[in-house]
């Protein structure tokens, strides 16, 4: 039983930057703005709140400068797909290369190249009076990081501001419908600055959660493909927050599994069990892809002026 709960809760941990990723994305999306560089973006926010981190001793201000990181890197796209009206993909895949150049860069140029790598200190379970104390789901559910935790509260909030409330309706309203939401005065080019910004926000944060939690230190590439796996996962959970929420298990579940049955040995290669999250990745795609629900003007700029694509 042990070994189950253990497992659970390693689930419960490896699902966060999937679930911040996949909801930064989604939230974007759902104004028309399709963020392609996620990896990018993940890894600068991997990289800034690593260093933030060790020069100030306070993991709580790496958070924050990642998180300004990636609003920056949100507001770049916004600029320049909805007033420059330039294509998604493209500028996508632009910020894509920037963001790996400058995760690269920054910590040989603040710290440079050492023997050991630096490390800063890990964030440490928050458990929850009383509630840590249930059997089997108190170490499972309510004896977590933080980010855990937030990562919960921001789906259920996301789902509650998007189908609870008038402006999550706007929101909505922008990315299926441009043209009539403009007719009817929400003011478009807002919404799309607003989600693509906290959007993108969301999604460094995924990332800095990588060097907070897992490893103590930051690497080149050790987002290790999990901003593309968002994009899949966003598809996945049909562009809305629970289904990402729950999918994202899915996701996080094939990769703990990978690690352990590597961690105790196994005659399989561990490249190929390296492959398991990209594998599950494409089965699920095969079988959800038609099925998946997507904004209707989802990867295209609205022009005010032409009123078309």
């Amino acid at each position: 039983m042990d070994t189950v709960v253990e497992f659970i809760r390693l689930i419960l941990l490896s699902m966060v930057p999937f679930v911040l990723a996949g909801q930064g994305t989604m939230l974007s999306g759902r104004t028309g703005v399709f963020n392609v560089a996620q990896e990018g973006i993940m890894l600068v926010g991997a990289s800034l709140g690593f260093l933030v981190s060790y020069l100030t001793g306070n993991i709580f201000l790496g958070i924050v400068v990642a998180m300004i990181s990636g609003a920056i890197f949100g507001l770049a796209l916004a600029y320049f797909t909805t007033s420059l009206k330039m294509d998604q993909f493209v500028i996508g895949l632009a910020l894509f290369f920037i963001g790996i150049g400058l995760s690269t860069l920054l910590p040989k140029i603040i710290i440079g190249i050492t023997l050991t790598p630096p490390l800063i200190p890990t964030l440490k379970d928050l458990p929850i009076p009383l509630l840590s104390q249930i059997p089997v789901l108190g170490p499972i559910l309510f004896n977590q990081n933080s980010l855990v935790y937030l990562s919960i509260i921001v789906s259920i909030g996301l789902w509650y501001f998007l189908y609870r409330t008038q402006k999550g309706l706007e929101l909505r309203a922008v990315g299926e419908y441009p043209m009539t939401a403009d007719s009817l005065g929400i003011n478009t080019i807002r919404m799309r600055y607003w989600s693509s910004i906290v959007g993108s926000a969301l999604i460094a944060l995924a990332g800095a959660y990588l060097p907070m939690v897992y490893a103590g230190t930051f690497t080149e590439g050790m987002v290790m493909g999990r901003g593309w796996l968002a994009i899949a996962l966003t598809f996945f959970g049909g562009w809305s927050p629970l289904p990402i929420l729950f999918g994202s298990l899915f996701f996080a579940g094939v990769e703990v599994l990978a690690f352990r049955v590597q961690v105790i040995g196994s005659i399989v290669p561990y490249q190929f069990l390296q492959m398991l999250p990209y594998i599950g990745t494409i089965l699920v795609m095969v079988f959800t892809f038609k099925k998946a629900r997507v904004p209707g003007f989802l990867g295209n700029n609205y022009d005010r002026e032409k009123r078309s694509i």
